[in-house]
């Protein structure tokens, strides 16, 4: 959410963002003429309900003083008072209303060096690492490396669920367990980061604090009879542990991590390669949360963006990081880098990683602040998130990557001891 002060004092800077993100369908001017109406309707309701306490104090004193004739009049003054009052405390709650509405739709304007483009087409690969394995062999896609190797079960996954799930089977399933594992102790024993076991189902005012409502609640699962949603990664939960707090300054950077499943209505576009485990309804994920004062902002995105990408170097997998357009920048994020990881046989670049800054969007919407000195006024926090790292795509990464003539997958070094010591794959 944005702040209202800021949006009224730099409406010509808001139409720019706005026309760069090509958000037409964004209520900013609409929010901006009912914070204006609003407004004039809080100073009018309040100078009536001063005038009825100041009416109310003088009908008593007219009536004590006998004057009761004055005393009818002004209270009958009042009762028209309190009606007017009444029609318009009405009007300001669905003013207040909408007005929140359109708040929480107005997305967040971008940083000044992001790429400026209408779409994805516009995205930037600004650096790149490793390179691509060669074979003397065709190399297998992993929909069918998979199935050869026995680790992944696509037609058991429909017969479970329905289409786009699937089932890792023995060492396909130890081999997410592992990256999973090794993920979180990277991150909790080199970076930083503090390990949560979220619950994975939240309240709507969690999924509206991260800005996944109400923008996006056609792509959330839900529970149909109570308030609960579950969650598309574990940026929700996390970011919404400081909902409604006031965080010390010396507690800052506060660096969570978490590994959990994650739910999606995963909506692929027409003739677009959906096949194997790259677009899922429910995948694997580790997740990176930061909450850090506003002027490290930037030097936390960077931190937060090396921390993913050294995953993929220990890994061995060659990848990219992109800065992404405007036109395809995400609602909530400010300035957004992903990683992709190099799949051989599906010759394509795979994102396993978004890593963005939101300024104070977030945390407006959870209310979430900070006291930059003792017994000063409290300030909203900066939040950032990453993936790290988003498990169906780096296994894709492994399996392809690392295939052998013999049919066998080579497993990285970094996650043998959690492999029981396993080298190789083998079918």
């Amino acid at each position: 959410m944005l702040d209202i002060r800021w949006m009224r004092e730099h409406r010509e800077e808001l139409a720019e963002a706005m026309a760069k993100l090509n958000a037409v369908d964004a209520p900013w001017e609409r929010a901006l003429d009912l914070d204006e109406e609003r407004r004039t309707l809080l100073t009018e309701v309040e100078a009536l309900r001063m005038e009825r306490n100041t009416g109310s104090k003088e009908i008593g004193r007219l009536f004590q003083a006998g004057e009761t004739e004055e005393a009818n009049v002004l209270k009958a003054r009042m009762g028209e008072v309190r009606d007017v009052i009444s029609v318009l405390e009405e009007r300001l709650n669905e003013v207040e209303a909408e007005y929140e509405n359109a708040m929480l739709r107005i997305p967040n304007p971008p940083e000044p060096d992001v790429p400026v483009a209408p779409d994805e087409g516009g995205n930037v690969v600004i650096k790149e690492w490793g390179e691509k394995p060669s074979f003397d062999f065709t190399p297998e896609p992993h929909w069918d490396l998979g199935e050869r190797l026995d680790v992944i079960d696509f037609e058991r996954g429909v017969k479970i669920s329905g289409s786009r799930f699937y089932l890792l089977k023995g060492a396909g399933a130890r081999l997410q367990r592992a990256l999973s594992a090794w993920f979180l102790d990277v991150h909790t024993a080199q970076h930083g980061y503090t390990e949560i076991y979220p619950p994975f189902l939240v309240r709507e005012r969690c999924m509206v604090g991260t800005g996944n409502l109400p923008k996006f609640g056609d792509v959330l699962y839900r529970d149909a009879e109570e308030d609960y949603w579950l969650i598309p990664t574990a940026e929700v939960p996390l970011t919404n542990i400081h909902r409604d707090e006031i965080l010390e300054a010396d507690a800052l950077p506060v660096k969570y991590v978490a590994s959990t499943p994650c739910f999606r209505r995963e909506k692929v576009a027409a003739g677009r390669d959906a096949r194997g485990i790259k677009r899922v309804h429910q995948f694997q994920k580790v997740e990176m949360v930061k909450f850090v004062e506003p002027s490290t902002g930037r030097e936390e995105l960077e931190s937060l963006t090396q921390d993913a990408e050294e995953l993929c170097e220990q890994l061995g997998l060659p990848y990219r990081r992109v800065a992404i357009a405007t036109g395809d920048l995400s609602f909530v994020a400010a300035i957004k880098y992903d990683i992709e990881v190099w799949a051989a046989g599906c010759g394509e670049w795979l994102e396993v990683s978004s890593c963005s800054l939101f300024r104070d969007f977030q945390a407006r919407r959870a209310n979430i602040r900070y006291r930059p000195e003792e017994g000063g006024k409290t300030e909203y926090v900066y939040t950032l998130n990453g993936s790290g790292l988003a498990l169906p795509r780096i296994i894709i990464a492994i399996l392809e990557n690392n295939q052998q003539a013999d049919g066998s997958v080579v497993i990285p070094e970094v996650l043998r001891p959690y492999m029981g010591g396993a080298e190789k794959i083998n079918g």
